[in-house]
């Protein structure tokens, strides 16, 4: 039979447990930086049709899709944009009407449970990114653009969440393998160059590149992160450690190559890989952090007298440490002309870390403009480590000015089923 860990005062030593399982991961969660996510748009363009840009993405934008594109008739630009950013939160687990179903209620077990089925089997995992562009200067084949990003994600181990709405069992061990916290925050220099390699008649074919100089701002690695803790009638067992290693600056380098293929005035094609290179060696303050802790045959009296075991903690000065760029791709195909535009993309990591999955993503979206002036935009996208969303954005264009916002839900079309919030804005010039 459970106790109850939350609710009952014959429970406190659990709420111990639980306290020295998630102090070596909770403490972690938001204190350390993560690789972009790929759900995370700076284009509001491209963010209102779901991502699906790599064969759209004209000027300012190829960079952030395909530098292919440049290369092509008809999508090299001109333009200046001022800015653009896309910020997101997100979790995997609740949406906005589960949240407020159950914040500040009185949980029943029917309620736990419930919260508990939606936790996916590898835990409660939080996302917060920022991807944004502080200007960007398009010259037909050419563009030179400076990016900022910073990201935070965690993921809590499911033992530790059910531990927390419904305690444990005598004899039971509760284990926090497979939470972690990772990330990275950066500004970087990028520029692209496309170029057209063959052409017949409507038909071309361009090929294109990013260079990319990166300033590291500051990292946090987690490197080891182990613990479990047991109940028994003699008191709790149990050990845990968390290694991290951290830098407040760095420098390194990215590349970004793809190929586009323009089939006819209606209709292109493309494909980029992202961080073929990308590394990032950090050389500045870089530290390691170590905690560790024992419960060793520890009553609840040990507690309330701070003798529970023994835990400890350092922090050493160590070498350069590197980080390396998530690497994935993306394939897209468009229909390019006309008052309905339409796109679908694929994108698919080569590693499972934070920003990609080998788990593809697909995504779709459309534009609708009867007058030019303010495109309707709609978004759907799914796969990936990210969750299946709707998007929709437009904006503002006139006399080469624009103005462009998107936001992104849930599985339904209402900020209800939203798991999270994201939005993006973008704006500049086309001469």
């Amino acid at each position: 039979m459970r106790t109850n860990a939350i609710t009952t005062v014959a429970d406190k030593p659990m709420r111990y447990v639980a306290l020295f399982l998630l102090a070596t991961t909770l403490v972690l969660l938001f204190a350390s930086s993560a690789q972009p996510a790929a759900s995370v748009h700076s284009s509001a363009r491209s963010a209102g049709m779901g991502g699906a840009f790599t064969a759209l993405a004209k000027g300012v934008d190829a960079p952030k899709y395909n530098p292919a594109n440049l290369g092509l008739d008809g999508y090299r630009q001109t333009g200046f944009e001022f800015a653009s950013v896309g910020a997101s939160i997100t979790n995997n687990a609740f949406t906005l009407s589960d949240y407020n179903n159950y914040t500040g209620a009185t949980l029943s077990t029917s309620d736990k449970q419930d919260i508990m089925n939606k936790i996916p089997d590898e835990g409660f995992r939080i996302d917060a990114d920022i991807r944004a562009n502080a200007a960007s200067l398009a010259l037909g084949h050419y563009v030179l653009s400076f990016n900022g990003v910073a990201s935070a994600n965690a993921n809590i181990n499911k033992d530790v969440m059910d531990l927390i709405l419904n305690g444990n069992q005598f004899a039971d061990t509760i284990h926090i393998t497979g939470s972690y916290s990772d990330g990275i925050s950066y500004a970087s220099m990028d520029l692209s160059y496309g170029f057209q390699f063959h052409s017949q008649g409507t038909r071309q074919f361009a090929l294109g590149v990013t260079a990319k100089y990166i300033k590291g701002l500051y990292a946090e690695q987690l490197v080891e992160l182990t613990g479990h803790a047991s109940t028994y009638e003699s008191g709790f067992e149990g050990q845990g450690s968390a290694i991290v290693r951290t830098a407040t600056s760095g420098s390194g380098y990215g590349l970004d190559v793809g190929a586009a293929l323009k089939l006819n005035n209606r209709y292109t094609a493309g494909v980029r890989f992202q961080n073929i290179l990308g590394k990032i060696t950090w050389n500045k303050d870089t530290e390691e952090h170590g905690y560790t802790y024992v419960l060793d045959a520890t009553t609840y009296d040990d507690f309330e007298d701070d003798d529970f075991g023994g835990s400890d903690d350092y922090s050493i000065e160590i070498g350069n440490f590197s980080t390396t760029l998530p690497r994935s791709m993306n394939i897209g195909f468009a229909k390019t002309s006309g008052k309905l535009l339409w796109a679908v993309d694929w994108v698919q990591g080569f590693e499972t870390k934070p920003g990609v999955s080998t788990k593809p993503l697909l995504a779709m979206g459309t534009e609708y403009s009867v007058f030019g002036i303010a495109p309707l935009r709609l978004g759907y996208s799914v796969g990936g480590n990210k969750n299946a969303a709707f998007s929709f954005g437009s904006g503002v264009r006139f006399m080469g000015f624009y103005l462009d916002a998107a936001i992104r839900t849930g599985t339904s079309m209402t900020v209800y089923s939203a798991k999270g919030a994201n939005f993006t804005i973008s704006t500049g010039l086309v001469f």
